[in-house]
């Protein structure tokens, strides 16, 4: 070895560099998650999640670590900036969707079901109002009431002052309180409504689907224009519990349902003859059902065949 060559790792690297390396590597793997459910509140899309991790591994790469006080904070503040880009390029993309738009469904572990806030943070209720924000109202609410972080950090992320995110987080906020359900209700809850949905689904039970269907329940389904779907949301008991009765009669197929839980809420994997169908997500309220949110879109199934972790810390 030339005497002023700088030594090197197995790598190629200079020690140095390549210690740099392991530190930053191993600060990001700690946190991946966090940044992934960052990521994914603001998105709705897993896929897209993940291509913001992507982009901020390459951007958290070229940073200085001796310059950076707080390493979580910094990588939860690129990840911001990332999913706002990213989400003004999705709300493009939605212009030109067929039909309604849902979010990607997560297979989710059991520790997330436990965790109240996160898996109401999560819910696909609550992730559809979080559709209704501006992209800047989405990131400031996730931000501030779903992961607590202060006005300073959230300015610095989204671009703004702290004045300003405050006055965004208040408007986000207030208009959120207005659509999303009035009450949690517990796992078991949840659980009971959504087996006597099962119940009435599997024996064709129209008077069992009224009993489990709020009167202005709202049934909604994606299918991407790949699996058909209905165009526009279907409300009232009445018309969406004879929409499943009559659509399953004329289908003549085999559907059955399996409990699982997705988003950390209990929900329904359906299948017709042995093949997965799609994903049923609920909303409950006073032990009704007042909420369907049917995802059948292939693309949108990805994240169902095994567990995907999520935490705010």
């Amino acid at each position: 070895m030339n005497e002023r060559s700088e030594p090197t790792t197995d790598t190629g690297e200079p020690p140095a560099q390549g210690a740099r390396m392991d530190s930053a590597t191993e600060t990001f793997v700690a946190h991946r998650n966090l940044l992934f459910t960052v990521a994914y509140e603001m998105l709705g899309s897993a896929a897209d999640a993940e291509d913001v991790l992507q982009e901020t591994w390459l951007r958290w790469m070229r940073i200085d670590l001796g310059q950076v006080r707080d390493q979580r904070a910094y990588l939860v503040r690129i990840t911001t900036r990332r999913s706002l880009d990213r989400l003004r390029t999705m709300r493009r993309r939605k212009e030109t969707y067929v039909g309604p738009w849902l979010p990607e469904p997560l297979l989710t572990a059991p520790d997330v079901a436990e965790d109240v806030e996160l898996a109401e943070s999560v819910s696909m209720a609550l992730m559809l109002v979080l559709e209704t924000l501006s992209p800047t109202e989405r990131a400031v609410f996730v931000l501030r009431e779903v992961f607590d972080v202060g006005y300073e950090e959230i300015a610095a992320a989204v671009g703004k002052s702290p004045a300003t995110v405050r006055q965004i987080a208040h408007r986000a906020r207030r208009h959120v309180d207005a659509r999303r359900p009035r009450e949690a209700v517990s796992p078991g809850e949840a659980r009971t409504a959504l087996e006597a949905f099962q119940r009435a689904l599997d024996t064709r039970n129209l008077q069992g689907l009224l009993d489990v269907l709020a009167p202005e329940v709202v049934l909604i389904s994606d299918g991407g224009g790949i699996k058909q779907a209905v165009p526009r949301p279907i409300i009232g008991a009445d018309k969406v519990a004879r929409l499943i009765v009559d659509g399953l009669g004329k289908a003549g197929v085999a559907l059955t349902g399996e409990a699982t839980v997705v988003n950390g809420n209990p929900a329904l994997l359906l299948r017709v003859d042995g093949e997965i169908d799609g994903v049923i997500a609920v909303r409950v309220e006073d032990a009704r059902i007042t909420g369907l949110y049917y995802v059948r879109n292939p693309w949108k199934l990805t994240r169902i065949g095994s567990e995907t972790s999520l935490t705010l810390k």
